[in-house]
Protein backbone atom coordinates (compact mmCIF):
# COMPACT_ATOMS: atom_id res chain seq x y z
CA UNK A 1 0.00 0.00 0.00
CA UNK A 2 1.07 3.49 -0.42
CA UNK A 3 0.28 6.46 1.48
CA UNK A 4 -1.98 9.32 -0.44
CA UNK A 5 -0.99 12.74 -0.18
CA UNK A 6 -3.84 13.35 2.74
CA UNK A 7 -1.59 10.84 4.53
CA UNK A 8 -4.31 8.50 4.87
CA UNK A 9 -3.55 4.51 4.04
CA UNK A 10 -5.85 2.75 1.60
CA UNK A 11 -5.83 -0.16 -0.20
CA UNK A 12 -7.10 1.37 -3.55
CA UNK A 13 -8.40 4.57 -4.91
CA UNK A 14 -11.74 5.32 -6.79
CA UNK A 15 -14.20 8.10 -8.12
CA UNK A 16 -16.92 7.92 -6.46
CA UNK A 17 -19.81 9.78 -7.82
CA UNK A 18 -21.80 11.83 -5.33
CA UNK A 19 -24.20 14.47 -6.76
CA UNK A 20 -22.83 17.37 -8.10
CA UNK A 21 -19.50 16.56 -7.02
CA UNK A 22 -17.18 14.02 -8.09
CA UNK A 23 -14.84 13.16 -4.67
CA UNK A 24 -11.96 11.10 -4.67
CA UNK A 25 -13.07 8.61 -1.76
CA UNK A 26 -10.54 5.88 -0.09
CA UNK A 27 -12.06 2.83 -0.04
CA UNK A 28 -13.48 2.01 3.62
CA UNK A 29 -14.16 -1.04 5.60
CA UNK A 30 -17.56 -1.49 7.32
CA UNK A 31 -17.63 -1.96 10.90
CA UNK A 32 -20.29 -3.36 12.56
CA UNK A 33 -22.06 -0.67 14.79
CA UNK A 34 -24.26 -1.26 17.99
CA UNK A 35 -28.03 -0.54 16.87
CA UNK A 36 -28.03 -2.69 14.05
CA UNK A 37 -26.55 0.06 12.05
CA UNK A 38 -23.17 -0.59 10.30
CA UNK A 39 -20.56 2.18 9.95
CA UNK A 40 -18.28 2.89 7.22
CA UNK A 41 -14.40 3.43 9.05
CA UNK A 42 -11.65 4.68 6.95
CA UNK A 43 -8.15 2.65 6.58
CA UNK A 44 -6.36 5.93 8.77
CA UNK A 45 -3.17 6.61 9.89
CA UNK A 46 -2.16 9.15 12.02
CA UNK A 47 -5.65 10.98 12.20
CA UNK A 48 -7.91 12.05 14.58
CA UNK A 49 -11.41 10.25 14.46
CA UNK A 50 -14.57 11.92 14.76
CA UNK A 51 -17.33 9.13 15.13
CA UNK A 52 -20.68 11.42 15.22
CA UNK A 53 -23.04 9.02 17.07
CA UNK A 54 -25.75 11.42 16.37
CA UNK A 55 -26.30 14.81 14.45
CA UNK A 56 -29.88 15.91 15.61
CA UNK A 57 -30.67 18.60 18.00
CA UNK A 58 -31.65 17.51 22.02
CA UNK A 59 -35.06 16.07 21.01
CA UNK A 60 -34.11 14.36 17.86
CA UNK A 61 -35.16 14.38 14.27
CA UNK A 62 -38.39 13.48 13.66
CA UNK A 63 -38.74 15.06 17.88
CA UNK A 64 -41.38 12.18 19.90
CA UNK A 65 -45.15 13.15 19.74
CA UNK A 66 -44.40 16.83 17.40
CA UNK A 67 -47.00 16.52 14.31
CA UNK A 68 -45.40 19.16 12.28
CA UNK A 69 -44.80 18.76 8.70
CA UNK A 70 -41.14 18.21 9.20
CA UNK A 71 -41.20 15.98 11.77
CA UNK A 72 -43.85 13.85 9.78
CA UNK A 73 -42.46 13.15 7.03
CA UNK A 74 -39.97 11.24 8.56
CA UNK A 75 -39.21 7.88 10.28
CA UNK A 76 -38.89 7.91 13.80
CA UNK A 77 -35.06 7.81 14.57
CA UNK A 78 -33.88 9.17 10.88
CA UNK A 79 -31.26 11.52 13.36
CA UNK A 80 -30.53 10.92 16.70
CA UNK A 81 -29.79 13.61 19.19
CA UNK A 82 -26.12 15.21 19.04
CA UNK A 83 -23.31 12.59 20.16
CA UNK A 84 -19.76 13.05 19.44
CA UNK A 85 -16.55 10.77 20.29
CA UNK A 86 -13.34 11.35 19.67
CA UNK A 87 -11.05 8.51 18.92
CA UNK A 88 -13.06 6.30 21.15
CA UNK A 89 -12.20 7.77 24.65
CA UNK A 90 -12.90 11.59 24.70
CA UNK A 91 -16.54 11.93 24.58
CA UNK A 92 -18.32 15.97 23.80
CA UNK A 93 -18.37 18.35 26.15
CA UNK A 94 -14.69 18.07 26.30
CA UNK A 95 -13.91 18.27 30.09
CA UNK A 96 -11.09 17.05 31.64
CA UNK A 97 -9.75 14.93 28.34
CA UNK A 98 -7.02 12.31 28.66
CA UNK A 99 -3.09 13.43 28.27
CA UNK A 100 -2.59 14.19 24.84
CA UNK A 101 -5.66 16.14 24.11
CA UNK A 102 -6.26 19.58 24.90
CA UNK A 103 -9.92 21.43 25.70
CA UNK A 104 -10.56 24.85 23.94
CA UNK A 105 -12.82 26.91 24.01
CA UNK A 106 -14.33 26.88 27.76
CA UNK A 107 -14.88 22.75 26.76
CA UNK A 108 -16.64 23.66 23.22
CA UNK A 109 -13.49 22.40 21.12
CA UNK A 110 -10.65 20.10 21.04
CA UNK A 111 -7.22 19.61 20.24
CA UNK A 112 -6.11 16.34 18.95
CA UNK A 113 -2.49 14.62 19.98
CA UNK A 114 -1.67 15.87 16.35
CA UNK A 115 -2.17 19.38 16.51
CA UNK A 116 -5.75 19.19 14.64
CA UNK A 117 -8.31 21.15 16.68
CA UNK A 118 -11.89 20.86 15.99
CA UNK A 119 -14.84 22.97 17.32
CA UNK A 120 -18.64 22.57 18.54
CA UNK A 121 -21.09 25.20 17.99
CA UNK A 122 -24.59 24.25 19.13
CA UNK A 123 -27.50 26.46 19.25
CA UNK A 124 -27.13 30.07 21.65
CA UNK A 125 -23.64 30.42 21.46
CA UNK A 126 -20.87 32.85 19.98
CA UNK A 127 -18.10 32.11 18.30
CA UNK A 128 -15.33 31.95 20.81
CA UNK A 129 -12.46 34.56 21.61
CA UNK A 130 -10.41 32.29 22.94
CA UNK A 131 -8.57 28.91 21.61
CA UNK A 132 -6.41 28.53 18.14
CA UNK A 133 -6.03 30.62 14.85
CA UNK A 134 -8.23 28.16 13.65
CA UNK A 135 -10.17 24.73 12.97
CA UNK A 136 -9.89 22.24 11.20
CA UNK A 137 -13.52 20.47 11.75
CA UNK A 138 -16.46 22.80 12.88
CA UNK A 139 -19.50 20.97 14.18
CA UNK A 140 -22.07 24.02 14.26
CA UNK A 141 -25.69 24.47 14.61
CA UNK A 142 -26.63 26.36 11.12
CA UNK A 143 -30.36 26.13 12.18
CA UNK A 144 -29.69 28.57 14.72
CA UNK A 145 -28.38 31.81 13.08
CA UNK A 146 -26.21 30.55 10.20
CA UNK A 147 -24.32 34.10 10.05
CA UNK A 148 -22.08 32.59 13.11
CA UNK A 149 -20.10 30.53 10.48
CA UNK A 150 -19.65 33.91 8.21
CA UNK A 151 -18.21 35.08 11.92
CA UNK A 152 -16.43 32.06 12.06
CA UNK A 153 -15.09 32.86 8.64
CA UNK A 154 -14.79 36.83 9.31
CA UNK A 155 -12.29 35.97 12.15
CA UNK A 156 -10.35 33.25 10.09
CA UNK A 157 -11.48 30.61 12.85
CA UNK A 158 -12.64 28.79 9.83
CA UNK A 159 -10.63 29.14 6.76
CA UNK A 160 -10.95 27.04 2.95
CA UNK A 161 -9.48 24.13 4.33
CA UNK A 162 -12.11 23.78 7.63
CA UNK A 163 -14.38 21.24 7.18
CA UNK A 164 -18.07 22.67 8.18
CA UNK A 165 -20.83 19.94 9.20
CA UNK A 166 -23.98 21.00 10.25
CA UNK A 167 -25.28 19.34 13.51
CA UNK A 168 -28.24 20.21 15.57
CA UNK A 169 -30.75 19.44 12.90
CA UNK A 170 -34.51 19.28 13.54
CA UNK A 171 -37.53 20.43 12.01
CA UNK A 172 -36.99 24.10 12.21
CA UNK A 173 -36.06 23.46 8.60
CA UNK A 174 -39.10 21.62 6.45
CA UNK A 175 -37.29 18.86 4.63
CA UNK A 176 -33.42 17.17 4.25
CA UNK A 177 -34.11 18.38 1.05
CA UNK A 178 -34.47 22.55 1.78
CA UNK A 179 -31.66 21.48 4.19
CA UNK A 180 -29.51 20.54 1.53
CA UNK A 181 -30.14 23.41 -0.71
CA UNK A 182 -29.30 25.90 2.47
CA UNK A 183 -25.39 23.60 3.09
CA UNK A 184 -24.91 24.51 -0.63
CA UNK A 185 -25.20 27.95 0.03
CA UNK A 186 -23.04 28.11 3.35
CA UNK A 187 -20.54 25.99 1.91
CA UNK A 188 -21.22 23.34 4.30
CA UNK A 189 -22.10 19.13 4.22
CA UNK A 190 -24.42 17.31 6.70
CA UNK A 191 -23.68 13.61 7.10
CA UNK A 192 -26.17 10.68 9.06
CA UNK A 193 -25.81 9.33 12.39
CA UNK A 194 -22.70 7.28 12.91
CA UNK A 195 -20.48 8.68 10.14
CA UNK A 196 -16.17 8.83 11.27
CA UNK A 197 -14.63 11.79 9.95
CA UNK A 198 -10.90 11.47 9.80
CA UNK A 199 -9.47 15.05 11.11
CA UNK A 200 -5.90 15.81 10.73
CA UNK A 201 -3.95 19.19 10.53
CA UNK A 202 -4.06 21.51 7.33
CA UNK A 203 -0.87 21.76 5.32
CA UNK A 204 -3.18 24.61 3.18
CA UNK A 205 -2.85 28.09 3.28
CA UNK A 206 -4.32 29.63 5.96
CA UNK A 207 -6.64 32.60 5.50
CA UNK A 208 -6.11 36.35 6.52
CA UNK A 209 -9.01 37.75 7.91
CA UNK A 210 -8.43 41.16 6.67
CA UNK A 211 -7.38 39.92 3.24
CA UNK A 212 -9.95 37.05 2.72
CA UNK A 213 -9.30 34.76 -0.32
CA UNK A 214 -11.18 33.06 -2.90
CA UNK A 215 -13.44 30.08 -1.99
CA UNK A 216 -11.22 27.02 -2.63
CA UNK A 217 -8.11 28.53 -2.24
CA UNK A 218 -6.92 25.42 -0.52
CA UNK A 219 -7.15 21.51 -0.24
CA UNK A 220 -9.63 19.94 2.32
CA UNK A 221 -7.36 17.85 5.04
CA UNK A 222 -10.19 16.08 6.42
CA UNK A 223 -11.93 13.11 4.82
CA UNK A 224 -15.22 11.77 5.76
CA UNK A 225 -17.40 8.30 5.10
CA UNK A 226 -20.94 7.80 4.61
CA UNK A 227 -22.59 4.89 7.02
CA UNK A 228 -24.60 2.45 5.27
CA UNK A 229 -27.88 0.94 7.32
CA UNK A 230 -27.73 -2.65 7.63
CA UNK A 231 -31.63 -3.37 8.96
CA UNK A 232 -34.08 -1.52 9.08
CA UNK A 233 -37.51 -0.91 7.16
CA UNK A 234 -37.47 -0.11 3.18
CA UNK A 235 -38.81 3.08 4.36
CA UNK A 236 -36.01 3.93 7.00
CA UNK A 237 -33.36 2.62 3.81
CA UNK A 238 -35.21 5.12 1.34
CA UNK A 239 -34.97 7.89 3.98
CA UNK A 240 -31.42 7.21 4.37
CA UNK A 241 -30.69 7.14 0.89
CA UNK A 242 -32.44 10.27 0.02
CA UNK A 243 -31.05 12.11 2.82
CA UNK A 244 -27.46 11.14 1.51
CA UNK A 245 -28.34 12.12 -1.95
CA UNK A 246 -29.85 15.34 -0.64
CA UNK A 247 -27.12 16.11 1.85
CA UNK A 248 -24.33 14.44 -0.05
CA UNK A 249 -20.72 13.80 0.61
CA UNK A 250 -17.86 15.62 1.36
CA UNK A 251 -17.33 18.16 -1.64
CA UNK A 252 -13.98 18.84 -3.25
CA UNK A 253 -13.85 22.31 -1.58
CA UNK A 254 -14.04 22.76 2.04
CA UNK A 255 -15.67 25.69 2.13
CA UNK A 256 -17.60 25.03 -1.15
CA UNK A 257 -18.99 28.03 -2.46
CA UNK A 258 -17.14 27.56 -5.46
CA UNK A 259 -19.26 27.36 -8.01
CA UNK A 260 -22.37 30.02 -6.50
CA UNK A 261 -23.35 31.56 -9.09
CA UNK A 262 -22.21 35.05 -9.48
CA UNK A 263 -25.19 37.07 -10.75
CA UNK A 264 -29.12 36.06 -8.47
CA UNK A 265 -32.41 38.25 -9.08
CA UNK A 266 -34.85 36.95 -6.56
CA UNK A 267 -38.37 38.30 -7.78
CA UNK A 268 -41.22 37.98 -5.34
CA UNK A 269 -44.55 39.97 -4.78
CA UNK A 270 -45.17 42.31 -1.51
CA UNK A 271 -44.57 40.04 1.70
CA UNK A 272 -43.40 37.28 -0.21
CA UNK A 273 -40.29 36.14 1.63
CA UNK A 274 -37.73 37.40 -1.16
CA UNK A 275 -35.47 39.70 1.04
CA UNK A 276 -35.41 36.88 3.80
CA UNK A 277 -34.22 34.51 0.82
CA UNK A 278 -31.32 36.75 -0.49
CA UNK A 279 -29.90 37.61 3.15
CA UNK A 280 -30.23 33.35 3.41
CA UNK A 281 -28.02 32.94 0.89
CA UNK A 282 -25.00 34.86 2.17
CA UNK A 283 -25.93 34.43 5.74
CA UNK A 284 -22.57 32.56 5.88
CA UNK A 285 -20.47 34.82 4.20
CA UNK A 286 -17.72 36.62 5.89
CA UNK A 287 -17.80 39.56 4.06
CA UNK A 288 -21.26 41.17 2.43
CA UNK A 289 -22.36 44.95 1.53
CA UNK A 290 -25.71 45.04 1.81
CA UNK A 291 -26.80 47.75 -0.66
CA UNK A 292 -29.90 49.84 0.41
CA UNK A 293 -32.00 51.78 -2.62
CA UNK A 294 -35.10 52.84 -0.49
CA UNK A 295 -35.59 55.55 1.60
CA UNK A 296 -35.12 55.06 5.51
CA UNK A 297 -38.49 55.93 6.74
CA UNK A 298 -38.71 59.60 6.93
CA UNK A 299 -42.50 60.61 8.55
CA UNK A 300 -43.78 56.81 6.83
CA UNK A 301 -44.18 55.13 10.13
CA UNK A 302 -45.09 51.63 8.16
CA UNK A 303 -42.11 52.15 5.99
CA UNK A 304 -39.59 53.00 9.09
CA UNK A 305 -40.88 49.65 10.56
CA UNK A 306 -40.01 47.75 7.77
CA UNK A 307 -36.66 49.00 7.43
CA UNK A 308 -36.19 48.69 10.64
CA UNK A 309 -36.98 44.88 10.79
CA UNK A 310 -34.73 44.56 7.88
CA UNK A 311 -32.34 46.12 9.82
CA UNK A 312 -32.47 43.73 13.00
CA UNK A 313 -32.65 40.67 10.46
CA UNK A 314 -29.07 41.23 9.00
CA UNK A 315 -26.38 40.08 10.65
CA UNK A 316 -24.35 42.41 12.38
CA UNK A 317 -21.01 41.81 10.50
CA UNK A 318 -22.49 43.14 7.28
CA UNK A 319 -21.37 46.56 6.26
CA UNK A 320 -24.54 48.54 4.76
CA UNK A 321 -24.03 51.45 1.53
CA UNK A 322 -27.02 53.45 0.99
CA UNK A 323 -27.42 54.85 -2.58
CA UNK A 324 -28.91 54.62 -5.71
CA UNK A 325 -25.48 54.58 -7.99
CA UNK A 326 -26.03 50.50 -8.29
CA UNK A 327 -23.72 50.68 -11.54
CA UNK A 328 -20.69 52.02 -8.98
CA UNK A 329 -21.68 50.28 -6.30
CA UNK A 330 -20.98 47.06 -8.38
CA UNK A 331 -18.37 47.60 -10.38
CA UNK A 332 -16.28 49.10 -6.68
CA UNK A 333 -17.50 46.26 -4.84
CA UNK A 334 -14.56 44.05 -3.27
CA UNK A 335 -17.11 41.84 -1.20
CA UNK A 336 -20.43 40.09 -2.03
CA UNK A 337 -23.47 42.14 -2.77
CA UNK A 338 -26.99 41.85 -1.25
CA UNK A 339 -29.36 44.78 -3.43
CA UNK A 340 -32.64 44.99 -2.09
CA UNK A 341 -34.19 46.07 -4.08
CA UNK A 342 -35.00 46.72 -7.74
CA UNK A 343 -38.34 48.06 -7.64
CA UNK A 344 -37.36 50.85 -4.74
CA UNK A 345 -34.61 51.96 -7.02
CA UNK A 346 -36.15 52.49 -10.18
CA UNK A 347 -38.82 54.98 -8.03
CA UNK A 348 -35.96 56.40 -6.77
CA UNK A 349 -34.46 56.98 -10.14
CA UNK A 350 -37.79 58.25 -11.38
CA UNK A 351 -37.87 61.25 -8.48
CA UNK A 352 -34.40 62.09 -9.26
CA UNK A 353 -34.97 62.95 -12.84
CA UNK A 354 -38.60 64.05 -12.67
CA UNK A 355 -39.54 61.35 -14.70
CA UNK A 356 -43.30 60.34 -13.60
CA UNK A 357 -44.30 63.22 -15.72
CA UNK A 358 -41.45 63.82 -17.75
CA UNK A 359 -38.81 62.74 -20.03
CA UNK A 360 -38.17 59.24 -19.27
CA UNK A 361 -34.86 58.85 -21.30
CA UNK A 362 -32.58 59.52 -18.27
CA UNK A 363 -34.52 56.53 -16.53
CA UNK A 364 -33.80 54.28 -19.16
CA UNK A 365 -30.14 55.48 -19.46
CA UNK A 366 -29.36 54.66 -15.69
CA UNK A 367 -30.81 51.02 -16.72
CA UNK A 368 -28.76 50.41 -19.27
CA UNK A 369 -25.78 51.47 -17.29
CA UNK A 370 -26.72 49.12 -14.73
CA UNK A 371 -26.90 45.90 -16.68
CA UNK A 372 -23.75 46.72 -18.36
CA UNK A 373 -22.21 46.78 -14.67
CA UNK A 374 -24.37 43.83 -13.92
CA UNK A 375 -22.78 41.87 -16.59
CA UNK A 376 -19.18 42.42 -15.79
CA UNK A 377 -19.85 42.43 -12.17
CA UNK A 378 -16.37 41.52 -10.48
CA UNK A 379 -17.75 40.33 -7.14
CA UNK A 380 -21.21 37.85 -6.42
CA UNK A 381 -24.52 39.73 -6.48
CA UNK A 382 -28.16 38.65 -5.13
CA UNK A 383 -30.21 41.11 -5.75
CA UNK A 384 -34.39 41.94 -4.76
CA UNK A 385 -36.48 42.92 -7.11
CA UNK A 386 -40.66 42.80 -7.50
CA UNK A 387 -42.74 40.67 -9.90
CA UNK A 388 -44.29 43.87 -11.74
CA UNK A 389 -46.24 41.25 -14.23
CA UNK A 390 -48.93 39.22 -12.42
CA UNK A 391 -51.40 42.16 -10.62
CA UNK A 392 -53.73 44.39 -12.21
CA UNK A 393 -53.26 47.26 -14.76
CA UNK A 394 -51.94 50.12 -12.78
CA UNK A 395 -54.99 52.96 -12.89
CA UNK A 396 -52.23 55.62 -13.58
CA UNK A 397 -49.68 56.32 -16.40
CA UNK A 398 -47.15 57.01 -13.76
CA UNK A 399 -48.04 53.42 -12.58
CA UNK A 400 -47.91 51.99 -16.28
CA UNK A 401 -44.55 53.21 -17.00
CA UNK A 402 -43.23 52.08 -13.63
CA UNK A 403 -44.45 49.06 -14.11
CA UNK A 404 -42.84 48.91 -17.81
CA UNK A 405 -39.32 49.99 -16.61
CA UNK A 406 -39.00 47.78 -13.82
CA UNK A 407 -40.36 44.66 -15.70
CA UNK A 408 -38.27 45.47 -18.42
CA UNK A 409 -35.29 45.51 -16.39
CA UNK A 410 -35.98 42.34 -14.38
CA UNK A 411 -36.42 40.60 -17.69
CA UNK A 412 -32.79 41.70 -18.88
CA UNK A 413 -31.31 41.63 -15.54
CA UNK A 414 -32.43 37.79 -15.83
CA UNK A 415 -30.78 37.59 -19.36
CA UNK A 416 -27.37 38.15 -17.90
CA UNK A 417 -27.95 36.12 -14.63
CA UNK A 418 -26.74 32.71 -13.61
CA UNK A 419 -29.55 31.74 -11.42
CA UNK A 420 -33.46 33.39 -10.79
CA UNK A 421 -36.13 32.70 -8.49
CA UNK A 422 -39.09 33.68 -7.98
CA UNK A 423 -40.02 33.61 -4.10
CA UNK A 424 -43.68 32.85 -3.26
CA UNK A 425 -44.82 32.38 0.19
CA UNK A 426 -41.03 31.80 1.22
CA UNK A 427 -40.43 29.28 -1.05
CA UNK A 428 -37.76 29.74 -4.18
CA UNK A 429 -39.12 28.22 -7.33
CA UNK A 430 -35.99 28.08 -9.89
CA UNK A 431 -36.87 30.14 -13.19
Amino acid sequence: MDPDEAGTWVSRRRWRERGPHRVDAPVAAKVAHPGGRDRMRLCTLGAVKLLINGTAGGAGWPEPGCGCASCAGLPVGHRRPFELVVDGVVRYPFTGPPDGYRPLAGGLGLAGPDGSALLHLPAGRTPPADGPARYDVVLVDLLDRPERLGELRRAGLADEATLVVAVGLDHRVRSEEELARRLRLWGAIAVPDGTELACRPSSGPRSDPANPQPSGSADRRACCSVPERANGSADEQASTSAGKRASGSVPERASGRMGQPRRTLLLGGSRSGKSAEAELRLAAEPYVTYVATGPVGGEDGEWAERVRAHRARRPAHWATAETTDLATAIRRATTPLLIDGLGTWVAAVFDEHGAWEGDRVPVIARCDDLVAAWRQAPERIVAVSDEVGLGVVPATAAGRAFRDVLGRLNERLAAESEHVALVVAGRPLEL
